[in-house]
């Protein structure tokens, strides 16, 4: 370990995103032990992605000694077989709680603005990246030529997000607060803009925790339930193109589906959780689940179709490559 903490948190080797470049394969997932087997590397290279997005609990890290979380995330980063990814392909992200810092955390993280340049390190984003010099880690990017541009809207539900409240319910361990807000204020002005003045096609936003499920007692957007209902309202007034949620956090992966008022198509939420552990005993209620759901390590793949008519199959794969679940996305 104090060998990793001797190299440079940067690298002149990782992979550069082009903004020109046509994406036709996007690799995501989330929950990622850095002392833990990671056999998924392999087949996600598999599938020859243009570009891996973390979704959140990229390491875990669960500490307030900043020292330590550096630690972890070089171990992650200098990982063999993610390396070869790395260096092959550009890497987004966005945090989750155990690379925030705390189980759950919010915007009470004593150590949320250190642990922000750590993740900000661990991503490679560049020194003057204006992102660094502002509080929170939310992020966009717009990916190809024009008419067929992908924007990642890549949002931070940690640093400003509003403590949760406890329930003294039997397995359940959040109540819905309709007064509690996940992005604050100036976040969601921001997202507000990204998607009024978006020229993409088509509009990935990643966000740590699910955004569309709403019946287990976990943490989710709908415990915010005025936060959740925004969100969707400002996907109606901007007339935004081709959203589609990416998601993390659950130790599963899933596919939900729902339909918002004012929007011409329905909007998805591809969760994908269990890089290297999942919760293999799950069996919970999600009315909007499409298809079954996945207890076994997982990974996601979107595959754009840009011609004739946009077209997104989103799928859910394990060890093998092999598809667990899969939808066939269209857009008007």
């Amino acid at each position: 370990m104090d060998e990793l903490l001797k190299k440079s948190l940067t690298s002149e080797e990782a992979a550069e995103i082009k903004q020109d470049q046509v994406l036709t394969t996007i690799a995501f997932g989330s929950c990622n032990k850095q002392d833990a087997p990671q056999p998924l590397w392999e087949p996600i290279l598999a599938n020859k992605p243009d570009l891996w997005l973390w979704l959140g609990d990229n390491i875990y890290g669960d500490t307030h000694d900043m020292q330590e979380m550096k630690a972890m995330y070089l171990q992650q980063k200098y990982q063999t077989d993610y390396q070869k990814l790395y260096k092959s392909i550009p890497v987004l992200g966005i945090w989750d709680d155990h690379d925030y810092g705390i189980n759950d955390g919010g915007k009470n993280f004593s150590k949320k603005r250190e642990s922000q340049d750590l993740m900000f390190d661990f991503l490679d984003a560049p020194q003057d990246l204006p992102e660094r010099k502002t509080e929170g880690t939310y992020q966009s990017y717009t990916i190809g030529p024009e008419g067929k541009q992908v924007k990642f809207i890549l949002l931070d539900t940690r640093y400003f997000r509003d403590t949760l409240t406890d329930s003294s319910v039997p397995g359940k361990r959040y109540e819905v607060d309709p007064e509690g807000d996940m992005l604050g204020e100036a976040q969601w002005q921001w997202l507000e803009n990204e998607l009024s003045e978006s020229t993409a096609q088509l509009h990935i936003i990643a966000s740590s925790i699910q955004v569309i499920a709403e019946d287990h007692g976990f943490e989710k957007w709908a415990n915010f339930s005025s936060s959740r209902e925004r969100l969707f309202q400002l996907i109606t007034s901007t007339q935004a193109e081709g959203v589609i949620f990416l998601s993390g956090d659950r130790h599963i992966g899933e596919i939900s589906k729902i339909n918002i008022a004012g929007v011409p198509y329905p909007v998805y939420d591809i969760t994908s959780s269990g890089l290297t552990h999942a919760y293999e005993a799950a069996d919970e209620e999600n009315r909007h689940r499409e298809g079954e759901l996945v207890a076994t390590l997982n990974f996601g793949v979107l595959k754009i179709k840009w011609e004739p008519n946009l077209q997104v199959t989103a799928s859910i794969r394990g060890k093998e490559n092999q598809v667990y679940q899969q939808a066939e996305l269209q857009f008007p």
